[in-house]
């Protein structure tokens, strides 16, 4: 497969890796932090999840740029429902005529009526920063969702998609298998890659946690169940196209058993857990940055990685408060 082509425009940054198969970057919080991805097959199109509001137009000139128009995409294929990956998803559906709409099961209520779910994003980001980061999420109506539970399928003009139950980071997220490739969009259950830190094309994964229904055991699960695909790459929301999938499991694996420990350390902590949990990840980030060799600085690393390591002490939390 040829190495991946960057295109530039005012407006939309693609990745092609070839095969149908491009990435379009969200600019969600920062550049190359949020990616949607685009499956091309013979002139119909899927869009795996939308980014926010925010990434709506980018998506739209992606398509014109790939020579596609909005009625020619069939489906908009959410991994989970949170709103870095599917905030957008409604506006994005009134632009795509003929698109239905894929998401977990456990999902699809939330898409088709979001408040529960702007709710709890005002719940972890305030009502200021949530209209800020996602805009007005708009609902899909019913009668364009198309519910996908573990072993699901939808061709693509004869491209076949499956999807794969992989709950863990939540329990609404799906991972889809692409019959063209092999290759798997993962959304946030493979972790997250950002390309600042790749060295010499080498690319290394850390884990993300949710704000609810974080679960760790049942991620573990997941990662396995990924890993038994061999698939060549998987597509991370954050960010795009990894390979070398073994090396990157193993340590995604030891990397959660590590937030696990700093979690339970903290367990018992009250008021000072979070910040305790907080402190612990930095230290876990540094940590793998010299084990990696990371050529970041520690305040570029810092930078990078912040935002995550907030919110992955916010997931522990709610797990913590699962056991009791």
């Amino acid at each position: 497969m040829r190495p991946p082509v960057m295109q530039r425009s005012i407006m939309a940054q693609i990745t092609d890796y070839g095969d149908g198969i491009s990435a379009i970057d969200a600019e969600f919080i920062r550049p190359h932090a949020t990616s949607v991805h685009l499956i091309i097959e013979n002139g119909r199109a899927a869009i795996v999840d939308t980014g926010s509001n925010h990434a709506v137009p980018v998506v739209l000139e992606a398509l014109a740029r790939k020579g596609l128009a909005p009625r020619d995409v069939d489906y908009v294929v959410l991994t989970h429902i949170h709103l870095d990956h599917a905030g957008g998803a409604g506006l994005l559906m009134t632009k795509l005529p003929n698109a239905k709409l894929t998401v977990h099961p456990r999902g699809a209520w939330h898409i088709a009526d979001p408040r529960r779910l702007i709710e709890g994003t005002i719940a972890v980001y305030g009502e200021e920063a949530a209209r800020r980061l996602y805009g007005d999420i708009v609902p899909v109506p019913a009668t364009r969702i198309i519910e996908t539970p573990d072993g699901a399928r939808v061709s693509l003009n004869g491209r076949e998609l499956r999807f794969i139950d992989t709950p863990g980071h939540a329990r609404h997220c799906v991972s889809i298998v692409d019959g063209g490739t092999g290759h798997i969009f993962a959304g946030d259950t493979f972790g997250l890659s950002y390309r600042e830190l790749d060295v010499d094309g080498k690319c290394f994964i850390f884990p993300t946690t949710s704000p609810v229904q974080f679960d760790p055991p049942t991620l573990h699960r997941s990662i396995e169940i990924l890993e038994r695909h061999h698939p060549d790459a998987i597509y991370v929301t954050h960010y795009s196209q990894v390979r070398d999938i073994p090396r990157l499991a193993a340590d995604l694996h030891r990397l959660l058993h590590a937030h696990e420990r700093v979690a339970l350390e903290a367990k018992d902590l009250g008021a000072a857990r979070y910040e305790a949990m907080r402190e612990g990840l930095t230290r876990i980030a540094i940590e793998e940055s010299k084990r990696q060799g990371w050529t970041v600085s520690e305040e570029r690393l810092m930078e990078v990685l912040t935002h995550d390591i907030e919110l992955n002490a916010q997931g522990l939390g709610d797990w913590l408060d699962t056991l009791g």
